[in-house]
């Protein structure tokens, strides 16, 4: 939901920006068309990410300026970002600029040639494309994205890690194996023992290093089996609380570097280094490919996240929360 400040748009919710009439009517009793909605913080950037081209059409022509920015970036950047070319196309007509610099070498329209329409402006003379490295960076999301699919539920947590093997993997977590007999008796009522159903991982390789999944717990992205599983190397990991959202982690050489981040949620800022805000439009609503890229490890399947590891692993008795 969108909350109003004060400024005419109290109740319009996210498809409220796609109502032309809704909000012509809003504009015409005297609603702000610069300022006043929380998140988005103008109304532009609003219905330019989540709205239609009719609404982005009416904003446009009452604003006091079509590419005022908020958080360093503007209402077309906000449309490229979020694959909405109809609204793109609406705000150049309304005389934004797709050239125009921002967000580390991210103007709108560098940005568009990451998408599925690259030909949303055209490349003119003078402007830099995509890099040799930018483009197989896009080519390789296109990739992992289809290989991993969608895990339909939520409650699991996963620890990518470059360069080691599963074998490794259960070294350093001193991890004994089980067998499948004990494993699908665990999964048949998980609840039945809840303390052996958190010790149970399963670990995969995957070409550039291994993979730890747990299906429906949070231990596999504990700080403790991260810190283990990063010595020497890059472990990226994802819990998906089903009351918060996605919660991500960084470990590298032992030391926890990033926590609780939102991968996969868009969240970027202008000064973030460029590549990375590449990833987080080519990872957006993607959390899980979004963790396998960063650690450098690149299934072709979803073997690793669907309960069909190389081995099933129990974890020591231990706090790995620390």
């Amino acid at each position: 939901m969108v909350v109003d400040e004060g400024t005419g748009w109290s109740g319009i919710g996210w498809d409220g920006w796609t109502k032309l009439s809704l909000v012509r009517a809003r504009l015409d009793a005297g609603a702000d068309p610069n300022s006043g909605v929380s998140f988005h913080g103008r109304p532009l950037h609003a219905a330019a990410e989540c709205g239609s081209p009719e609404v982005v059409t009416e904003l446009a022509r009452r604003v006091d300026d079509v590419d005022a920015e908020y958080e360093g970036r503007t209402a077309l950047w906000a449309a490229v970002f979020a694959n909405r070319p109809g609204n793109a196309r609406a705000l150049v007509a309304a005389g934004a600029d797709p050239w125009r610099p921002m967000m580390n070498g991210w103007s709108p329209g560098r940005l568009s040639l990451a998408t599925p329409a690259p030909d949303l402006f055209g490349l003119p003379d003078g402007e830099p494309g995509l890099s040799a490295a930018e483009s197989a960076a896009v080519a390789e999301a296109g990739h992992l994205i289809a290989a991993l699919g969608r895990l339909d539920h939520d409650g699991y947590s996963l620890a990518c890690v470059a360069g080691i093997t599963a074998a490794e993997a259960a070294r350093r977590l001193e991890a004994a194996p089980i067998d499948d007999a004990d494993v699908e008796e665990l999964m048949e009522d998980p609840w039945a023992d809840e303390d052996g159903s958190l010790a149970v991982v399963g670990v995969t390789d995957v070409p550039g290093g291994c993979v730890v999944f747990q299906s429906s717990a949070y231990v596999a992205s504990t700080p403790g089996v991260m810190k283990c599983l990063s010595v020497g190397t890059v472990c990226y990991g994802l819990f998906a609380n089903p009351k918060s959202g996605n919660q991500g982690a960084v470990a590298r050489d032992g030391i926890i570097e990033e926590w609780d981040t939102h991968p996969g949620g868009g969240d970027v800022s202008a000064d973030e280094p460029a590549e990375e805000i590449l990833a987080a439009y080519l990872y957006h609503h993607q959390a899980v490919a979004y963790c396998f890229a960063g650690a450098g490890v690149r299934p072709t399947d979803n073997r690793s996240i669907i309960d069909q590891p190389d081995m099933w692993l129990r974890l020591p008795e231990r706090d790995w929360w620390n």
